[in-house]
């Protein structure tokens, strides 16, 4: 069900398909193949035959973003990043490492927002940070 991982919804394709089925059904033509014609299911036409009935055009309008709304804003986010560019050390860590966990302690602690290590894997990467991992060397090599 949904989208492949990754792949985003075009809400403008998804209202002029709604709009396309609605200029079909104002010309009376049967639900089902109007469905055939913009290639949904009958029963989505079946809805968007009540919503024009109902709301007329504007209720097959696009409703905007899909989704929970984020915990965090954009500008909120920006912040963070400007904390994750002066460093760990910076903010009174022990070593120079980001870690996801540490990044989460710090949007708790700024804005008392909980998010997983994973989900903050995920803001990170969204903010084009990507994993960076310290080069072992022995104590011992040469110099």
């Amino acid at each position: 069900m949904g989208n492949p991982l990754g792949v985003k919804r075009d809400f403008s394709a998804l209202e002029r398909r709604r709009l396309r089925a609605a200029v079909l059904l104002e010309k009376g033509i049967h639900e089902a193949e109007v469905a055939r014609r913009v290639g949904v299911h009958r029963q989505s036409v079946n809805r968007w035959k009540q919503a024009l009935e109902k709301l007329g055009r504007t209720g097959l309008k696009k409703a905007g973003r899909a989704g929970r709304k984020p915990l965090v804003s954009a500008a909120k986010l920006r912040t963070i990043e400007a904390d994750l560019e002066r460093g760990p050390q910076a903010l009174g860590y022990e070593t120079g490492l980001w870690t996801t966990q540490r990044v989460a302690e710090l949007i708790e602690e700024r804005f008392g927002v909980r998010y997983t290590a994973e989900h903050v894997g995920s803001l990170l990467r969204r903010l084009g940070w990507s994993c960076q991992r310290p080069i072992g060397q022995a104590l011992e090599r040469d110099r």
